[in-house]
């Protein structure tokens, strides 16, 4: 049986007093074993080179595409840009060697018969600007899904804040102490998933129905669930219990950015441009800056007209 704690300050787990009277019966000794250092290969570092490029090319291509449309139907193309832009930003930190840091494990074999319990430390490799990108990415991706449907400020606003709430929960998970704490910080990021999806397959799917866009939003949300799952599982089997290798989450998580980033981006702007019921146009402020009648407060003009 494995007890997994981590490594503090450097301390280590306790040994026997050097001091105290030898037993009377010889036990075996065991040889101390080196750290195991688990990161990413050749295999990940090209894998990230090549999500860079991927993302790099997505935003030129939506800034392209949102020049061709009118500023009052940029709402999408402009956050959907900064959705694959601060995944550039993410993956050309990773490839270059940075937005990583070893996570430090113990392990304690414990054996029978007098043998004297085998400890080890596994160092493996995180990377913590996943995390930074999911913080700021996720909110925007679910205001394009949220304006898309339709739904109201307000349900816009809990759906953005139960997932900041997951990616936190999720951060804690890869670094907390112990698999029971683990397990629990990991639960907490189900739940706080679980409420995303309800606003996303219940109340916004209602929303966009009442719209008459549910052809369009219904299957773009359902895709987004799916994609999310893929994460909350790769999440588990890899940062949080080290089932599979660095390399392997490198890849299994280049597929679901490609998916949940690009992918959405472009069905998201196309479908938009393509469908009449679910056009958002933006106007006033938005297109015509603070110096349009309709963006400006002037205090007293109720009273004045009201005086007339």
């Amino acid at each position: 049986m494995a007890d997994y704690y981590y490594q503090t300050g450097g301390k280590l787990p306790p040994v026997p007093d050097p001091t105290s009277t030898a037993p009377t019966i010889p036990l075996p000794t065991v040889t101390p074993t080196p750290p195991e250092f688990e990161h990413i290969t050749g295999l990940g570092q090209r894998t990230l080179w090549v999500l860079f490029v991927l993302m790099l090319l997505s935003t030129l291509s939506f800034i392209g595409l949102s020049w061709k449309v009118a500023i009052p139907k940029r709402l999408f193309y402009q956050v959907t840009t900064y959705i694959t832009l601060i995944s550039t930003f993410t993956y050309y930190s990773m490839a270059t060697g940075g937005g990583w840091n070893y996570h430090h494990v113990w392990v304690t074999n414990e054996h029978k018969h007098d043998i004297p319990d085998t400890h080890k430390v596994i160092l493996r490799q995180i990377f913590w600007a996943r995390y930074a990108d999911w913080l700021l990415t996720t909110p925007l991706i679910l205001f394009n899904l949220g304006a898309l449907a339709g739904l109201s400020g307000s349900n816009i606003l809990n759906t953005i804040v139960a997932a900041t709430a997951m990616n936190f929960t999720g951060l804690f998970t890869v670094y907390s102490h112990g698999k029971r704490t683990k397990w629990g910080w990991y639960a907490m990021a189900w739940l706080a998933f679980l409420t995303v999806g309800w606003h996303l397959v219940i109340n916004a799917r209602a929303t966009a129905q009442r719209r008459g866009g549910q052809l369009l939003y219904n299957p773009i949300a359902l895709y987004t669930v799916v994609v999310w799952v893929g994460y909350l599982i790769i999440w588990g089997v890899s940062d949080v219990f080290g089932g599979i290798s660095p390399n392997e989450t490198v890849i299994a998580y280049a597929v679901l950015d490609i998916l949940a980033k690009p992918a959405l981006g472009f069905w998201l702007v196309l479908g938009h441009d393509k469908s009449r019921d679910v056009q958002v146009n933006v106007d006033g402020v938005w297109s015509e800056g603070f110096g349009h009648r309709e963006g400006v407060l002037r205090v007293g003009d109720r009273d004045r007209d009201a005086d007339a």
